[in-house]
């Protein structure tokens, strides 16, 4: 047995997949739908939409199938969203990479697989829409297109799951998906020791701005202060926008060192826009920061709103008058 190679994208692959918060979720029609008419499209006994995790494959919808997951290392979905195209395996038995597969010698007895890869806007291919059978059987290409229809019927639904943990003015993770992202991110920082901190950014004088020079202007503002989050902070960081003109970041694994480090590149990026583009106005920002304390933040909320308090009090105090 050959267990599927990990994609060159995972990380990003698996931050897209967790801000859509769709993991472990009840089963929907929407879904179901899908996977009942694709087993009567194919005569097969098993229909799927698989989404690939770190470490297992969990079924968003299940036709035909009891398990909720399987473990990734056994998977036929983790090699198929390498693929561009429909990954097939007409009998199973007679494939050096799953003959000795337990998925093909126990239950549910797989001898033929073909997995269409479930694609979101970013790239990443979070998992697949597949089809099972416990018999060998070729796959014309008029099935592939058939299936290849299914699959994008599948990815507009995730991609109506993901607009819902989106803004779409910024593309960061919106409330919602920040929470979902940033709670995984909590959890794990929690679990294995390592230091976090949170940043809680308001715009300074956004009103300004928009009475000033427009709503549409407001909307670049807001746009270019995402778009340098962004680019300042890491990958495993998670960034948001929960509000009109309140963003937040959650940084995974940094001390007190590495978080002013930061906010220090942070500011001095600011700083370079500002000086290199003719708007009329300088943005700027009032920041609370906390760093994780075990003890004292049970809840991702009970950080969050200890760094929504010191952001509101460096606010105040740098708009109260001097002397």
């Amino acid at each position: 047995m050959k267990e599927p190679p990990i994609p060159a994208d995972e990380r990003h692959r698996l931050h897209t997949l967790r801000a859509l918060n769709v993991l472990d979720t009840p089963p929907e029609e929407r879904f179901d739908r899908l996977t009942r008419l694709a087993r009567r499209l194919f005569g097969v006994p098993i229909a799927l939409v698989s989404l690939v995790d770190e470490n297992r494959q969990w079924f968003k919808s299940k036709a035909g199938l009891d398990a909720d997951e399987t473990s990734r290392d056994i998977s036929f979905c983790g090699h198929a969203i390498l693929e561009d195209e429909i990954f097939t395996i007409p009998d199973a038995l007679d494939d050096r990479r799953f003959h000795d597969n337990p998925l093909v010698t126990e239950d549910p007895n797989i001898r033929f697989y073909a997995g269409c890869p479930l694609r979101v806007p970013n790239g990443s291919r979070l998992g697949t829409f597949c089809i099972i059978d416990k018999e060998p059987r070729e796959f014309s290409d008029d099935e592939k297109e058939m299936l290849s229809d299914l699959a994008a019927m599948a990815e507009q639904e995730l991609l109506a799951v993901q607009l819902a943990t989106m803004d779409e003015l910024t593309l960061l993770s919106n409330r919602r998906g920040f929470m979902a992202l940033a709670r995984h991110a909590l959890n794990v920082c929690r679990r294995l020791s390592k230091p976090a901190a949170l940043l809680y950014f308001d715009l300074d004088k956004f009103k300004q701005i928009n009475d000033r020079y427009g709503h549409a202007e407001g909307d670049r503002a807001l746009q270019t202060f995402a778009d340098l989050l962004k680019s300042t902070f890491r990958e495993s960081d998670v960034t948001g926008r929960i509000g009109g003109d309140e963003f937040v970041v959650f940084l995974t694994g940094a001390d007190a060192q590495q978080t002013e480090a930061l906010l220090g590149r942070f500011q001095k990026n600011l700083s370079e826009s500002n000086a290199s583009q003719a708007r009329g106005y300088d943005l700027s920002s009032s920041v609370g920061v906390t760093a994780f304390e075990p003890e004292k933040h049970s809840t991702l909320e009970a950080l969050m709103s200890e760094s929504d308090m010191s952001m509101f009090q460096e606010k105040n105090a740098r708009a109260a008058p001097v002397g």
